[in-house]
């Protein structure tokens, strides 16, 4: 992969993992916000109570999607980024420009979402 693309790619895998770490720590803070407000009745609690459990579960997918971010900027550094994951091959740049944190190349990812092991 030439080095100018790559330093986009890096780039934009940087600022989204800026953007996520933002999120899951304001997802954090409303959680805790939701705790704190005194409710007065059943459906007090009960909208406070989803409020809670909707924010945990985004909180949860921006962790996961971050953790996806940081094995791509660790695969920027160790050089093998770009490469599928599981067979090695080189990635179509289309994806990666799309999905930056892509580890599998489309036929590996097909297979894994069908619960096919490589």
């Amino acid at each position: 992969m030439e080095k100018k693309r790559l330093e986009q790619l890096k780039k934009k895998l940087l600022q989204k993992q800026s953007d996520l770490l933002h999120a899951v720590s304001r997802n954090e803070q409303d959680g805790r916000l939701a705790d704190e407000e005194a409710t007065q009745d059943v459906a007090d609690k009960a909208i406070n109570s989803y409020t809670k459990e909707f924010l945990f579960h985004l909180s949860n997918s921006d962790r996961n999607l971050l953790q996806l971010v940081h094995e791509a900027l660790e695969r920027i550094r160790d050089g093998s980024y770009g490469q599928c994951v599981t067979c090695g091959n080189e990635m179509n740049p289309k994806r990666l420009e799309a999905v930056p944190w892509a580890r599998n190349c489309i036929p590996c990812q097909e297979k894994e979402e069908q619960g096919v092991h490589v």
